[in-house]
């Protein structure tokens, strides 16, 4: 199967490759480093490497804390870091600007074969660490044949990756069964990645939840909201394609209580698309990127499109509700740490799936709730931004939540150091 597997990309390869291009028009990040993803990179001088593959943003930022402690735990090492996506490239360059040194970023090249034993050639890393999802049959094939052990950690399967799982298990069985280890996020997650043949695994939590928000987007959060000023403000962060539209037809119908609203959708690309609604629908706005932030936003002003990357604890410090995107849209929705780590209250649509237990605990420990539609959604932040009281009571429960699930990271690395020892330059 992994043969047919590798038969397949190599068709599929100008198309993929041409699909690249056409998405580099509109983020021009997928135009660069092309040879990388081919597997040929720039001369690099030796020495110990810890390899981390983490895809895009979110899973950069998940390994922020797990990247510092390899540094600190194995100063003979630098790290090196690689992604599928520009802005998992550009959100790494700045989250780890302060030990750059130390720190070498690529794009992983596509699961063929020889590409990847390029790959492992030129870099030789000590042993592999992916992130969350990422299980590519090939990648782990030549790790295995290369004796480099392979974690997975953080590592996340909700039930319908499972089923695909299975509907391929030709496939993924072999490729889960050569991991060498994986620390999953829960206790779910870690039976459905053992029924898939995972020899090796331990629970040990979410990372992300071990990632503090820097103080200057605090103080930028609160220099936004004296620009909103004295009006109550509700944000949709990280919204997907479709969910934009629903919400605003709904903000529209609703009319909150002289509330602003804050979009910020999830991909840069979509700024141009999104602003283009608010322009349809007539919806007095302002861009992020235009705001005089010397001045009072004026009061005709109903929306503010968020249209910055690396900024969403400012705008979980700015508002006072926040409901969570790729929740409406059937996507399994985005994680709530950055909320509750700025003490804000959370609601949610009804597609939740790849963060599923997360999400229950967060409903059960009332400081995030669930809405059917977006209608229900703007109800629900309506009747919320006219409860003071109860609005900062949740936004006080999601900070303990956020409290009570840290530690991750050192129980990811004791668990690293602990089966990987087959990795004879790591001890």
């Amino acid at each position: 199967m992994r043969l047919l597997y590798s038969f397949a990309w190599s068709l599929a390869l100008p198309f993929v490759l041409f699909r690249l291009w056409l998405r580099g028009k509109q983020e021009p990040g997928y135009r660069k480093h092309i040879a990388e993803r081919l597997g040929f990179y720039p001369a690099i001088g030796s020495g110990k490497r810890i390899w981390v593959h983490a895809v895009s943003a979110g899973e950069t930022r998940a390994a922020e804390p797990l990247v510092r402690a390899l540094l600190a735990h194995y100063p003979e090492h630098s790290i090196l870091l690689t992604h599928m996506t520009p802005i998992g490239r550009s959100t790494g360059g700045i989250v780890f600007r302060d030990v750059s040194s130390r720190i070498t970023q690529a794009f992983l090249p596509y699961d063929i074969n020889w590409m990847i034993r390029r790959f492992l050639h030129h870099f030789a890393p000590d042993t592999c660490i992916l992130i969350e999802t990422e299980v590519w049959p090939n990648l782990i094939a030549q790790c295995q044949a290369a004796q480099i052990p392979v974690s997975l950690v953080n590592a996340r399967l909700s039930e319908r990756s499972y089923r695909k799982a299975l509907r391929l298990s030709s496939l993924m069985l072999p490729a889960a069964q050569a991991i060498t280890h994986v620390a999953a996020q829960s206790e779910p997650d870690a039976a459905r990645l053992r029924s898939l043949g995972v020899k090796e695994i331990c629970v040990t939590g979410n990372m992300k939840f071990d990632v503090n928000p820097p103080a200057a987007m605090a103080e930028r959060g609160a220099a936004l909201r004296q620009v909103i000023g004295e009006r109550p403000c509700f944000l949709c962060a990280s919204t997907r394609e479709g969910e934009e539209a629903l919400l605003l037809q709904a903000f529209q119908a609703q009319a909150l209580p002289r509330a602003l609203l804050l979009i910020t959708p999830r991909h840069p690309q979509r700024f141009e698309q999104v602003a283009a609604l608010l322009d349809q629908a007539q919806i007095a706005y302002v861009k992020r990127s235009e705001i005089d932030f010397s001045s009072t936003l004026p009061s005709n002003i109903e929306v503010i499109l968020g249209d910055s990357m690396g900024e969403m604890y400012m705008y979980y410090a700015a508002c006072d509700l926040a409901f969570v995107g790729g929740s409406l849209a059937k996507l399994g929705g985005h994680n709530l740490i950055e909320a509750f780590a700025m003490k804000k209250p959370v609601l949610l649509g009804p597609h939740t799936f790849n963060f599923s237990e997360i999400t229950e605990q967060a409903i059960t420990a009332t400081c995030a709730k669930r809405a059917e539609d977006a209608q229900q959604v703007l109800q629900m932040a309506h009747d919320l931004l006219q409860q003071n009281e109860l609005r900062l009571e949740m936004g006080q429960k999601a900070y303990a939540f956020f409290a009570q699930h840290q530690g991750a990271t050192q129980r990811t690395l004791d668990a690293i150091a602990l089966h990987l020892t087959t990795s004879k330059k790591l001890n």
